[in-house]
């Protein structure tokens, strides 16, 4: 049977003084970390403080698994996730 594999993986950490959002399988250039989320949840962290953040599609992969576009909006869908598990 395949194993299924991830279009992007997100990683969230919490620490005591800063806030981590790696993001991994989504930009050309590897692998990167989402500095504007990590501040926005460094102020309150919470799901909704992600709300009107988004990772623009320029330089994001596409391909027959998914556009430029889909792999952006899957970024800012998996944080908010990673963060409401978390919080």
């Amino acid at each position: 049977m395949p194993v299924p594999v991830p279009l992007v993986g997100v990683f969230v950490a919490k620490y005591a003084d800063r806030v981590g959002v790696g993001v991994t399988g989504a930009s050309e250039n590897g692998a990167f970390r989402w500095t504007e989320a990590e501040q926005a949840l460094a102020s309150t962290f919470s799901a909704s403080a992600l709300d009107g953040l988004s990772v623009s599609a320029d330089g994001m992969i596409g391909d027959i698994h998914g556009t430029p576009d889909y792999r952006a909006h899957l970024v800012a869908v998996l944080t908010r996730r990673a963060v409401a598990a978390i919080a």
